[in-house]
């Protein structure tokens, strides 16, 4: 979770890509001019099943000179050939 967070605040499509599952992948990632990362909390992270697992976090961002927004959201990843990979994951409010 924490490389995935680094590689948005570099925007690093590429690293982004390639660590998420191919079933969910967008065929690119759209990054907003003027976005300043602000801080990722882990709020906890379970091992789900023998390849799955899932990882709870707020990240904040700011566009330009706007409002801090903050993203909760519990993500799924999965272990395949030896890499974690991003699945999907539910907003919380």
């Amino acid at each position: 979770m924490r490389s995935r967070y680094s590689a948005f605040v570099l925007q690093n499509e590429a690293y982004l890509l390639a660590t998420w599952h191919p079933g969910t992948r967008p065929g690119s990632v759209g990054f907003e001019a003027g976005t300043k990362w602000l801080g990722l909390t882990v709020k906890s992270a379970c091992v789900t099943g023998p390849d799955r697992a899932e990882v709870e976090f707020v990240a904040r961002y700011r566009v330009g000179g706007g409002s801090a927004v903050r993203i909760h959201e519990r993500s799924r990843f999965v272990h395949e050939d030896g890499r974690w990979l991003y699945v999907d994951g539910d907003q919380i409010s």
